[in-house]
């Protein structure tokens, strides 16, 4: 299946927010279910893309299979990146379109991003449940760097953090 990845446009970014709860809630990843706070944040996409990118991936016809959030210079939505690292955030798939490559196409244009800006590392923080994006982190290239692993609030188990180092585009080196 081709998979179109772009920047939501305003008129998505409600979908979107949906799309991203929805993925978190059927996936159990909420603590406190639909009374968990962090669902607001979720859904909140149009905040997201006021101070991130906000990207989306899309089948040809429109539909909309996915989303992350890249976060590239600091800001309110940086967590776990360090000057001269990116970020991504919220990377969800809708259930109904699991499966399609959605999820690593978008982790895929992050990095690319990334390597675009110049970034020398790209970071990402993840539940220990989420089996199938550390997957494919992994398949990307990313490790595990529990030296950074964290906790956002005290109730929640600490978050482990993945990095994936950057190519030096002065020596030629490419990946991914």
């Amino acid at each position: 299946m081709d998979i179109v990845i772009r920047r939501a446009r305003e008129a998505e970014l409600a979908a979107v927010g949906e799309l991203t709860a929805s993925a978190y809630l059927s996936d159990g990843m909420l603590t406190f279910g639909e009374e968990d706070p962090y669902l607001a944040v979720l859904r909140d996409a149009r905040r997201r893309a006021e101070h991130a990118e906000v990207l989306v991936a899309a089948s040809p016809d429109g539909e909309l299979l996915g989303s992350v959030t890249y976060v590239g210079d600091g800001g309110v939505f940086a967590e776990v990146s360090r000057p001269g690292e990116a970020e991504f955030r919220m990377l969800a798939v809708s259930p109904a379109a699991r499966g399609r490559g959605a999820g690593e196409a978008l982790a895929r244009e992050c990095v690319r991003r990334a390597r675009r800006a110049g970034k020398k590392r790209v970071v990402i923080s993840s539940q220990s449940q989420m089996h199938t994006a550390h997957r494919i982190y992994t398949r990307l290239g990313f490790v595990r760097t529990p030296e950074r692993d964290w906790k956002p609030v005290p109730d929640l188990e600490p978050l482990h953090v993945f990095a994936l180092e950057l190519p030096d585009p002065k020596r030629g080196d490419h990946n991914i």
